[in-house]
């Protein structure tokens, strides 16, 4: 069960507020691990999926009405909404799956305000003065308060939360030029790395949009409603239209998300925001999660990430025979529970729920989803293997470049991923 807090009393001041989570994207960038799933459904960290880790910001920051827009392929991910992220209705409190509705047309969602323009009776039929709009795709923590006050404090129309990031990801966010006051001077959506500027003082930086939006309800309506309006060529998207026509017309600030602290964390800890929304970003991740003092710590009990989990059994280790060198180990590793570690070795990994890993196997900076079971003697390196695959024994992934083109897709720094259910032949 999803283990939420016991008491629900979140400030009058924040009480209401209204999140509306952006999770109906495709992420083809993430195939073939969003061929049969949303990307915000995609497993993280073993034992969660990603649309976790902005619903535990949420409710952590005692934002209890939570609106989440699904569209593609939703299926696992409103069950795992519908199973595990049930808050108390008799205080009108909710985490609700809001799927495509076509209220305004035939059109599915379009873009991202699209999406909020088809689902406005979501925010006028609540009592609203702010809406957190929040993108279901990244791994962070953030005490979405903390931003929700700098936006009151500045008499905001729109606060957009920012990170800096290296200029080579440029092609892959929005990026922000701001004022000294923090008011936002530009936005551009995913410039060329030559076009996108650098923070000042910082060469080789820019400053990224986390996707992460906090709008006046009485603008958000109003700059959805033009956007619908507009001439045709307009592709309905926060980052592509909204942000940049908003930029010179109204009050719109950034918010520093380096000054965010949650309750529990280290103060010398630095901000942790990650767009996983590649292979090779989504391996490098959940390799953070790994090291013996983990950029992203999942152990702060103050600010716990809420699931969705089975009652499972705890994993097991088993075998202790040295003489043969059949010993059920794992060092640097994430493990889930219901896993047997059955005399096979896990170095630098992550496995999910319900994972076998039999004798004389060996499986290194890997990551291994729900009831994945590894063969004898088999081999696995620097993969990620999806959910309910059997690994034959004595079969290497990881090893031989050659071999694995020829069966998977293999992302630019080499990681290996096998689809789910795959059957080797």
């Amino acid at each position: 069960m999803c283990a939420m807090p016991i008491a629900f009393s979140p400030h009058r001041r924040y009480s209401t507020a209204l999140a509306i989570v952006l999770a109906g994207g495709e992420g083809r960038r993430l195939l073939p691990l969003t061929l049969d799933r949303a990307k915000p459904a995609v497993p993280f960290g073993g034992r969660y999926r990603i649309i976790d880790f902005v619903l535990s910001n949420m409710v952590n920051s005692g934002i209890l009405k939570i609106k989440v827009l699904t569209q593609y392929k939703s299926d696992s991910l409103n069950s795992h909404l519908a199973r595990g992220w049930r808050l108390p209705a008799m205080l009108d409190l909710y985490v609700e799956a809001v799927p495509a509705q076509q209220r305004r047309g035939t059109n599915w969602f379009r873009g991202s305000a699209d999406a909020i323009y088809q689902s406005l009776n979501v925010i006028t039929d609540e009592t609203a003065d702010i809406v957190c709009v929040f993108g279901g795709d990244h791994v962070y923590k953030m005490d979405v308060r903390q931003m929700i006050d700098f936006h009151l404090a500045n008499d905001a129309e729109l606060t957009v939360a920012a990170i800096p990031v290296p200029v080579e990801e440029s092609p892959q966010l929005g990026v922000i030029e701001v004022d000294r006051d923090g008011r936002m001077l530009s936005f551009v959506e995913k410039p060329k790395v030559e076009d996108a500027k650098q923070i000042p003082g910082k060469p080789g930086w820019i400053l990224a949009s986390m996707g992460n939006y906090t709008f006046n309800t009485d603008t958000l309506i109003e700059e959805l409603k033009k956007d619908a309006e507009s001439d045709t060529q307009s592709q309905h998207d926060f980052g592509r239209n909204i942000l940049p026509q908003m930029v010179g017309r109204k009050r719109i600030f950034v918010y520093d998300f380096a000054t965010n602290r949650v309750e529990g964390a280290h103060e010398e800890a630095p901000a942790y925001w990650r767009d996983v929304g590649t292979i090779d970003s989504y391996w490098a991740a959940n390799m953070d999660l790994v090291q013996v003092t983990p950029a992203f710590d999942l152990y702060n009990p103050r600010w716990p990430i809420l699931t969705f989990s089975r009652p499972l059994a705890p994993a097991k280790f088993v075998f202790a025979d040295e003489e043969n060198a059949r010993m059920g180990i794992a060092t640097d590793s994430l493990v889930s529970e219901g896993c047997i570690i059955s005399g096979g070795r896990i170095d630098r990994s992550v496995l999910g729920p319900q994972v076998r890993v039999n004798s004389f196997s060996h499986v290194e900076e890997s990551i291994l989803m729900n009831g994945v079971d590894v063969g004898r003697h088999a081999r696995i390196r620097r993969a990620i293997v999806d959910k309910n695959v059997h690994i034959p024994p004595g079969t290497t992934i990881g090893l031989d470049p050659e071999e694995d083109r020829r069966r998977f897709t293999v992302s630019e720094s080499g990681i290996v991923v096998v689809p789910k259910g795959y059957r080797f032949e």
